[in-house]
């Protein structure tokens, strides 16, 4: 069994660091690398392999992924919003990918079981309407968890705060889902 795992963003922030706490400077790229890192950890603790990009080509992440004959892929965001209020957590899986959809249960469950965030539900992808790239150019089961709002006071304070138990919750996800 083989993960990738895609932390979202340019690695460093540079060019594009993601979502960023105005207040705070709390920068999605930097929680996503650390989320992954952890997660792979945890992950590689039970015997699954993973292997980590991190890149700003969202092709290159693709092309990466698909040749490394990995069986799952993960990639690992914060969410924002102009409303400070919106707040929560969702995971993206590919439409009509009924094992995609199932990691993302899982993934998404661990993870409001850990925090009792929001639960902003599990979302599909949809090619040309909605298709995050990355979910629908991956050639085994993907998702893409948002894991809080990174412009939400208290959502903030958990992605600051707690990265080691989203990491942990992420791959409690996968062996659920295995």
């Amino acid at each position: 069994m083989k993960v990738f795992i895609n932390p979202g963003h340019a690695p460093g922030g540079n060019p594009d660091p993601g979502a960023c706490n105005v207040y705070t400077g709390l920068r999605e790229c930097d929680v996503a690398a650390e989320v992954g890192r952890l997660t792979a950890h945890y992950l590689n603790a039970v015997g699954i392999e993973t292997e980590i990009l991190q890149s700003d080509s969202l092709y290159e992440v693709c092309r990466k992924a698909n040749a490394s004959e990995a069986d799952l892929f993960i990639s690992i965001h914060c969410n924002s919003a102009a409303n400070s209020a919106a707040n929560g957590t969702e995971t993206w899986y590919c439409h009509g990918s009924k094992n995609g959809a199932n990691l993302a249960k899982y993934i998404n469950g661990q993870i409001l079981w850990t925090f009792d965030t929001a639960d902003r539900g599990i979302k599909e992808a949809r090619p040309g309407v909605n298709g995050l790239y990355v979910l629908t150019n991956t050639n085994m089961p993907a998702v893409l968890v948002e894991l809080a709002f990174i412009s939400n006071e208290d959502d903030e304070k958990l992605l600051r705060n707690n990265q080691d138990d989203f990491a942990r919750a992420i791959a409690r996800g996968v062996t659920d889902y295995l």
